[in-house]
């Protein structure tokens, strides 16, 4: 793709490539490589080393153009990550995670999953349900919000779920490769108190930079995460 592509051509073409992608990954299911430690991909922002309650709610629109707030949550355990649409990297990474997620724990009516677009201005109705529908996600037990205005969206999810900070990519180089938002891959698991108790960054834990450190990190992770949604699960 030539430097000068139009935005519109841009968000189009990148959005049936990742499109595509997921439907890729999801047939192939590639082997992957979860304690929790340090990512390898910093966003800015010092990870959160205490686990707190979520004191402000959050309303969105979800993929069904249905008003939801994620205090309709309360009460079960869900995960949380920040996504959008045209993002290479939530479609190679974090798809494929969440979709594994989902195909472990959906048949327990108290599981949920909940995906918050760091780009409302372009993640309309229409690109939520296509990539709801990419991912094969069912919307009783899996949302993917737009929650309005950017800055107050990004906010929350930084100051209120403490996710690293977001940064708008500038660079058109940079965006075509990479979309336009640097954002936090790691799940937020939360629970029937209202309460995040973990943090899990299984995309960094996949990076070149992580493997070479540990190679078993991943699994580690990925493990440790599996066990603590089951734990809190068979919490009443």
């Amino acid at each position: 793709m030539k430097k000068n592509t139009t935005i519109a051509l841009f968000y189009t073409g990148v959005a049936a490539l990742c499109v595509g992608i997921l439907a890729i990954a999801f047939s192939l299911r590639p082997g992957l490589t979860n304690t929790y430690t340090e990512p390898a991909v910093d966003m800015g922002k010092d990870t959160v080393r205490e686990w707190f309650p979520i004191e402000k709610d959050l309303a969105a629109v979800n993929q069904d153009n249905e008003s939801v707030k994620l205090s309709d949550l309360r009460g079960k355990v869900w995960v949380v990550a920040e996504f959008f649409a045209i993002c290479p990297h939530c479609a190679v990474r974090n798809g494929e995670e969440l979709r594994k997620l989902y195909d472990e724990f959906k048949g327990n009516p108290d599981f949920h999953i909940t995906c918050i677009s760091v780009d409302p201005e372009n993640d309309k109705h229409d690109k939520l349900s296509d990539y709801a529908k990419a991912l094969g996600a069912e919307t009783k037990n899996w949302w993917f919000l737009n929650a309005g205005e950017v800055k107050a969206t990004h906010e929350y999810l930084e100051k209120e779920l403490k996710f690293f900070g977001i940064r708008e990519r500038t660079d058109p180089v940079d965006v075509e490769a990479n979309g336009k938002f640097a954002h936090d891959l790691g799940f937020l698991l939360v629970d029937r108190d209202f309460k995040v108790v973990g943090k899990w960054p299984l995309a960094d834990a996949r990076s070149e930079d992580a493997k070479k450190r540990d190679p078993e990190l991943y699994q580690k992770l990925k493990d440790d995460l599996y066990g603590r949604i089951r734990q809190e699960l068979g919490k009443n």
